[in-house]
C-alpha cells in the first residue's frame, strides 16, 4: 500500500491501539488526523466522526480543527462522545446538507495541539521508514506501514525475507532510535 495520499495519523504506537489499516508518510506533518467524518447527524450540522485517536476525550477540549486535505480551519462549537464516535458541531456548518458535504473527510489537529507522548510512544509517521534489525544484528527491512487492530499495532516490514508482520509488544520492540533510523526487535519464535 502506498503512503503518498494517506494522512499522518494522530495515533500513538506503544503496543496498544485500535482502528483501521492505514499507511502514512514519514515526513514531519503539520497536521495529524484524529478522525474521519462518517455522516451528518440531525438537521443542525452535527457530524458523526470515526475516532482515530488514542484519547477520545480529547474531542471535548478541541478549539479548532482542520478539515480535508486543504486543512480548512473550523472553530469547534460542540463536541461529545456517543456510541464510540465523536459528534462534532463546527462554526460555519449549520445544516445537514453542509455537514453531508464533508462526509468521508479527515478531521485534523495542528501538530502543536497533538497529545504529548509518553516514554516509548511514537506517532505512526515516526515509525514508518525505520530500518528493523534483530537483536543479533540481522537487517529485516524497512517498516512500510503500521496496521492498527483491536489489540495492538502491527508493523509491516518489507525486506529480503519478504513481508513480515511484527506485533508492537514491549517484548518484541526492544529499542527505537529515530536519530539513527533503526528499530531493534526480537522476532517471536515461529513468526518468521
Amino acid at each position: 500500500m502506498g503512503s503518498g495520499n494517506r494522512p499522518a495519523r494522530g495515533r500513538r504506537s506503544s503496543g496498544e491501539a485500535a482502528s483501521s489499516r492505514r499507511a502514512e508518510s514519514t515526513d514531519e506533518p503539520q497536521f495529524l488526523a484524529i478522525g474521519r467524518i462518517v455522516a451528518p447527524r440531525g438537521v443542525r450540522g452535527e457530524m458523526r466522526v470515526e475516532i482515530e485517536s488514542d484519547d477520545p476525550e480529547r474531542f471535548h477540549a478541541l478549539g479548532t480543527v482542520y478539515l480535508g486535505e486543504e486543512h480548512r480551519p473550523f472553530r469547534v462549537q460542540g463536541a461529545r462522545l456517543h456510541q464510540g464516535r465523536a459528534l462534532l458541531t463546527l462554526h460555519g456548518i449549520a445544516d445537514r446538507s453542509a455537514a453531508e458535504a464533508w462526509r468521508g473527510v479527515y478531521v485534523y489537529v495542528s501538530r502543536e495541539d497533538a497529545l504529548p507522548l509518553e516514554e516509548n510512544q511514537y506517532y505512526h509517521y515516526q515509525i514508518i521508514g525505520l530500518q528493523a534489525v534483530t537483536e543479533e544484528g540481522e537487517a529485516l527491512g524497512r517498516i512500510s506501514e503500521v496496521l492498527t487492530t483491536g489489540a495492538n499495532d502491527v508493523y509491516v516490514i518489507q525486506g529480503p525475507r519478504g513481508e513480515i508482520l511484527l506485533p508492537a509488544y514491549q517484548d518484541v520492540i526492544l529499542h527505537v532510535d529515530r536519530a539513527s533510523g533503526r528499530m531493534v526487535v526480537r522476532i517471536p519464535e515461529g513468526l518468521v
